[in-house]
């Protein structure tokens, strides 16, 4: 009869949001509670080239050094560990001397897959259970998917696993797959199925996976509430009561939650894994996640932007990471073709040898004291940023950030309305001034490049501003609300390396620059 084996892989897969960095008596306390919950596989980190080997890190040289953090008593639980065919010399890895780890995952890209087959092949003359888990699976045609059935039925490792890595994967593909390796794989090699969450899909393959009852064993890889690389993964308690109640298994539960209670779920309220649109978007096209983050950390792009980026991607640039690839394609988005000399025209009439004061939405502008400094300011003109305020009227109201733009009716603003090129549509009566012209030198930087107080900042310059008065322009702070709006929220990480690089920048515009409130920018 078919044996279905779950393996856990939180210690490695969740290593990617916490840098592995489990502390040694967490990452033991894991193992030890997943190996009573009954779990057949657990997997307890990397082996990787690093330099020097730290316990409390789950990323290792060694297998003896991984196998440090097995426990005494390991019931009939086996334990593996992974290793990237690019990223480890094989040369490092021990044969199996029959204790510890017994099973090495080893992966490869579609790049390297050749040079991942002999990597394989040096793992199982080391004596250990093999598996081989191509990466991204949904990105071979069949008939390359048939060549690596061919070299795995040559090698006959222990497993090969479908690995769905950029979590493109629906029921029809998962079908087609496991049909089309079920008839071709050796009838001895189980095949396993390693899920991500992009399209919030897992558990539903995961059962149609274990519903096919495949006259082969098999085994389902789940990590405890779905940690992982962001988006995440299929979670393993949530399997673990499937496989109960409809296979007979017998894995506890209790010990699951409490895992996940005491290691798990502390990590989730410092970073969120789970869906997302952006990830689904990135899988929706079968492109690396990263790209999703990417645009994410654009903080100007709403989900519809990233869309359409994405869409227009060249599928040479799916697997690897091209991040000058992903910002050559977001600055031709941002920077619709116009004619804006009308406009910078009007603008330098508007601006030139004037005192601006600009607004930036920042938290101070929402106290008493922050809009009583404004009303006071007495400058020539106020022009806000991505925002208009309600407490005055404004010269004009700049946007570049389609995020906000969207949310306000250009019809209902009390002044003319500045918009970069980006911005779709532009009304008749805006002044359009072509994005990338005010994208200026941070335009390769993914955080500052589409900073609004930059962008209206080089726009002055442009026009021949001689002095600007800055408000609202906070920065960022720990535990300290971002914007006057508590309906707008900061959509990257922000802190005082963020802080730091805006004050070089607002240093570098060209123009005297003065702070009205106060700034984490005036450094």
């Amino acid at each position: 009869m078919a044996n279905v084996k779950l393996l856990d892989c939180t210690l490695r897969d969740g290593g990617y949001v916490n840098d592995w960095r489990w502390g040694f008596s967490t990452a033991r306390d894991i193992i030890d509670t997943l190996t009573r919950a009954g779990t057949d596989i657990v997997e307890v980190g990397f082996l990787r080239n690093t330099e020097k080997y730290s316990p409390d890190v789950t990323v290792c040289n060694t297998i003896e050094e991984l196998n440090r953090l097995l426990p005494a008593n390991t019931g009939h639980t086996m334990y593996s560990g992974m290793a990237m065919r690019s990223n480890y010399d094989i040369a490092k890895l021990s044969p199996y001397d029959g204790t510890g780890i017994e099973m090495i995952r080893i992966t490869a890209h579609d790049y390297d897959i050749r040079e991942g087959m002999d990597f394989a092949r040096e793992v199982k003359a080391r004596g250990y259970k093999l598996s081989i888990n191509p990466i991204n699976i949904m990105g071979y045609s069949d008939r390359d998917l048939l060549w690596i059935l061919d070299e795995v039925n040559a090698i006959m490792p222990y497993q090969f696993s479908i690995v769905d890595t950029f979590g493109s994967m629906r029921r029809r593909d998962l079908q087609r797959i496991v049909n089309l390796v079920d008839h071709n794989l050796a009838p001895e090699i189980r095949v396993g199925l390693h899920l991500h969450e992009n399209m919030s899909m897992s558990f539903c393959l995961a059962q149609e996976f274990l519903d096919m009852h495949l006259n082969r064993d098999t085994t389902v890889d789940a990590s405890l509430m779905g940690m992982g690389r962001i988006p995440g993964n299929l979670p393993v308690e949530l399997v673990a009561d499937y496989m109960n109640e409809n296979l007979g298994t017998h894995y506890d539960i209790d010990e699951l939650m409490d895992a996940i209670q005491d290691h798990i779920a502390p990590l989730k309220g410092e970073t969120a894994w789970g869906y997302t649109p952006a990830y689904f978007l990135s899988a929706r096209y079968n492109l690396h996640r990263d790209y999703a983050e990417h645009y994410l950390n654009k903080g100007d792009l709403t989900n519809r932007d990233i869309n359409h980026i994405l869409a227009v991607f060249d599928r040479s640039k799916a697997t690897a990471y091209d991040p000058a690839y992903a910002d050559r394609l977001y600055r031709e988005y941002q920077n619709r073709a116009i004619d804006d000399a009308k406009a910078l025209e009007t603008l330098r009439g508007a601006f030139g040898g004037k005192t601006v004061l600009v607004l930036a939405p920042g938290a101070s502008l929402g106290s008493e004291a922050g809009q009583k400094t404004v009303l006071e300011a007495g400058a020539d003109c106020v022009v806000s940023a991505n925002f208009c305020p309600s407490f005055c009227v404004p010269d004009y109201a700049f946007f570049t950030n389609s995020k906000r733009y969207e949310k306000i009716d250009p019809a209902a603003l009390p002044c003319p309305v500045i918009l970069t090129s980006n911005l779709r549509p532009t009304p008749d009566n805006a002044l359009a001034v072509g994005y990338d012209r005010l994208s200026g030198p941070n335009a390769q930087d993914s955080t500052l490049g589409g900073n609004s107080v930059l962008m209206l900042l080089r726009l002055l310059r442009l026009c021949g501003a001689a002095k600007v008065l800055l408000a609202g322009a906070d920065g960022y702070r720990p535990d300290a609300p971002a914007y006057a709006d508590d309906r707008l929220h900061p959509h990257t990480q922000r802190g005082a390396a963020y802080n730091a690089a805006m004050a070089g920048a607002i240093r570098a515009c060209g123009l005297e620059v003065q702070f009205l409130t106060a700034s984490e920018y005036a450094q």
